[in-house]
């Protein structure tokens, strides 16, 4: 299945109704991998999971009451890095769930740990950070969690992400003087 038809799919689920959950609660959606979804390998290809967990991104914005308030202010999500670990294949024809939830937030992005998840069992995991921005203007992390009325602090960030922060900054500079 396409997955503009996937997304199309999404949506229609959505206007039926999304249980309205907190910032913190994790979204759950249903997929089965499509033959179109496979690589040479018979499971899913790696680029089609990214593509899945922008629908799982979608979802949980849905579900936190933030994708029409984000939509009416004309806040544009962006991906800033995507970490996964690939653990169990997904064949041709299977059902798994996607899981998304936020971590936490720091002055630039907004971290979301993703699932994929069959039968029970983990088959892979990714974090993703994030942020939103309005006419190319990044917008502040505690205005995004105030739209769903959020005021308190952003939970710790887990040492995990904080390394993987420390990482990309290492990369980032370490391009910047080469270029």
């Amino acid at each position: 299945m396409n997955l503009y038809l996937r997304l199309l799919w999404l949506i229609l689920r959505m206007l039926r109704g999304v249980p309205r959950r907190g910032l913190f609660d994790e979204s759950r959606v249903a997929f089965r991998v499509w033959p179109t979804d496979c690589d040479l390998n018979l499971h899913m290809n790696n680029g089609r999971y990214l593509t899945f967990m922008d629908l799982g991104r979608t979802h949980l914005m849905a579900q936190a009451g933030m994708l029409c308030e984000f939509l009416r202010r004309r806040w544009l999500p962006v991906l800033g890095a995507a970490e996964i670990t690939f653990i169990r294949p997904l064949p041709p024809f299977a059902k798994f769930e996607l899981v998304t939830r936020v971590v936490t937030w720091d002055e630039k992005y907004v971290y979301l740990e993703q699932t994929f998840e069959r039968d029970g069992r983990l088959c892979a995991h990714a974090y993703v950070k994030g942020l939103f921005l309005q006419r190319g203007v990044k917008v502040p992390n505690v205005d995004v969690v105030r739209v769903v009325g959020y005021t308190g602090d952003a939970p710790p960030l887990p040492e995990v992400l904080q390394r993987w922060a420390e990482l990309a900054a290492t990369k980032r500079g370490n391009y910047e003087k080469t270029n």
